[in-house]
């Protein structure tokens, strides 16, 4: 195949612009392409003037090497692409592994398992993907929390209730980042994933995506069971031999993987109290911030925004005291929801329609915190500082999120101002999944947070214009962005010190979102067939 870069796609423009000028610089008609496909496309929106897409593709036509030689244009080059491969399988063991967990993590890992023949049982607290939405739809609409059924658990993961973003920072030299892209458009992802610099599903469609992977995985010979918990570790001789589940149940293993969720707070206690392996990790706290989605496709995209996507936007800068403050999970045309997974408790987290088609844009606002902190090294310490946030954030509102608008909540922070109403200047409603409750939300986070909010939606404001507006509505808490502990695992067989246990993901402290978790799952399978025998330590 011949790869051409740098094509340039005005957004009110299709694809056969793009094959024009393809055939163009190739000195070749477009009926003498045999292929064309895009493979990469990202908006440079660097002149509002001048808005465009720069897209590479690929192209297959015939006597490639000769209209090479003849073509010396640095656009054109040979394109080899070194494919993703699995490992060949090398476990002898009888016993099946078992997976715990059946978000990104786990399920990119037992499909990978089962495609490999190793038939493995994934287990998963919650319920399947679609009696799940229909208890956290009703928990929207009614209050009534399910712990093990709702926005954190169940078929999916925490990352179904969300945009459904795609991009990772995370270096893929093996290829399982494109692999994760292609596994998800076989299942059912839209085919443009595999080529936008920001692919995202969106929150309706990966829901179908989730149980299309699921029913391959049992095809394969794989076994699924849903409310089904892990309440226990058997070990001798430090090595898994049985696990405990709910809290009766015994089943042999030799293997079990830990794609535990960064919510699944009391089977960290659980694992803590059977010794494993943890430490505490940094994460981040903050709120969500809503913006009107027409005014930051302004802010963006200038005026022409009528043809393009909804906007979105990144933001990266320094509290007073030096400590990052960022955007994370940014929703365009999306809802703020109620995420909450345990009783007397409340957090937010953002989520999008494929469409992204709503009214408002959302994302986090966070701060960094390290272990030193919020707690005294205590693994677990992190999981009582999010408690204890979570538990303000739902007293505040009587367990409805708890909202203020940005004039309000500055004027709070910066001058200690009780004056200012929660809903002062406020021009729009929130788009939210839940009820919620005008409060001043200040009051919930120590200083040297809601200070860093602050000192960040000013310095945004300097990018992103509008961004610090009055009228900006945060809602809180923010607490789930990631994991607060990392199960320690031996970076060369994965494993921790208790052998045939495997900790992977973003609950287990080694991903941070659907894409990069999808690829330590991958990791973690290749890990595990590559093991010969079910008494190989660490």
């Amino acid at each position: 195949m011949i790869k051409i870069s740098n094509l340039k796609l005005k957004p009110d423009q299709g694809m056969e612009v793009l094959k024009s000028q393809a055939a163009k610089l190739l000195h070749l008609s477009v009926k003498d392409m045999e292929e064309f496909q895009i493979l990469k496309k990202s908006l440079d929106a660097r002149k509002k003037e001048n808005l465009f897409y720069n897209c590479s593709a690929l192209v297959k036509v015939k006597k490639e090497e000769e209209v090479l030689r003849k073509n010396k244009n640095p656009q054109i080059e040979i394109f080899k692409e070194k494919p993703y491969v699995f490992p060949k399988t090398e476990r002898i063991s009888k016993k099946r592994p078992v997976i715990v967990g059946m978000g990104p993590a786990g399920l990119f890992c037992g499909y990978f398992l089962a495609r490999a023949g190793l038939r493995p049982v994934l287990i998963e607290r919650g319920r399947d993907v679609d009696s799940r939405k229909e208890d956290v739809d009703h928990f929207w609409k009614n209050g009534i929390l399910i712990p093990d059924s709702n926005v954190q658990f169940g078929e999916g993961g925490a990352g179904t209730f969300s945009d459904g973003k795609l991009n990772t920072l995370v270096k893929d030299k093996y290829g399982r980042n494109k692999e994760v892209l292609r596994i998800l458009s076989k299942f059912g992802a839209p085919e443009h994933i595999l080529y936008e610099s920001k692919p995202h599903i969106g929150t309706d469609i990966l829901c179908n995506v989730v149980k299309n992977i699921r029913n391959e995985i049992i095809h394969l010979g794989g076994e699924v069971r849903f409310e089904t918990k892990l309440t226990g570790l058997v070990y001798e001789n430090m090595q898994i031999k049985k696990l405990i589940l709910n809290g009766q149940e015994e089943m042999e293993c030799d293997c079990v993987v830990l794609a535990l969720g960064h919510s699944a707070r009391d089977t960290f206690e659980m694992l803590y109290e059977e010794k494993l392996p943890m430490e505490p990790k940094p994460f981040a706290i903050g709120v969500r911030a809503e913006h009107r989605q027409k005014d930051i496709n302004i802010s963006q995209y200038g005026d022409s925004f009528h043809d393009l996507p909804a906007a979105a936007y990144k933001m990266a800068e320094k509290t007073r005291d030096g400590r990052g403050v960022y955007s994370f999970c940014m929703c365009p045309g999306g809802y703020v929801v109620n995420a909450s997974s345990e009783e007397g408790r409340l957090c937010v987290n953002g989520m999008s329609y494929s469409s992204r088609a709503g009214n408002n844009a959302n994302a986090a606002i966070i701060v960094t915190i390290s272990p030193e902190d919020y707690g005294d090294g205590h693994p677990l310490s992190g999981i009582k500082f999010q408690r204890d946030l979570e538990q303000k954030a739902y007293e505040l509102a009587d367990g409805k999120i708890p909202v203020q608008t940005y004039q309000s909540f500055h004027s709070h922070v910066e001058k200690g101002s009780a004056i200012i109403e929660p809903k002062e200047g406020m021009t729009f409603e929130p788009a939210m999944k839940g009820s919620y409750a005008f409060c001043d939300i200040s009051g919930i986070f120590p200083a040297f947070i809601r200070e860093g909010i602050v000192d960040g939606m000013e310095a945004a404001a300097g990018k992103i214009k509008g961004f610090n507006r009055g009228d900006t509505l945060l809602s809180a808490v923010e607490s789930r962005t990631s994991s607060p502990i990392r199960i320690l695992r031996n970076e060369s067989t994965l494993q921790t010190a208790i052998a045939g246990i495997y900790p992977c993901g973003e609950g287990a402290g080694y991903a941070g979102g659907i894409t990069s978790a999808a690829m330590d799952g991958i990791k973690v399978a290749e890990a595990i067939v590559s093991r010969k025998s079910s008494i190989d330590g660490m």
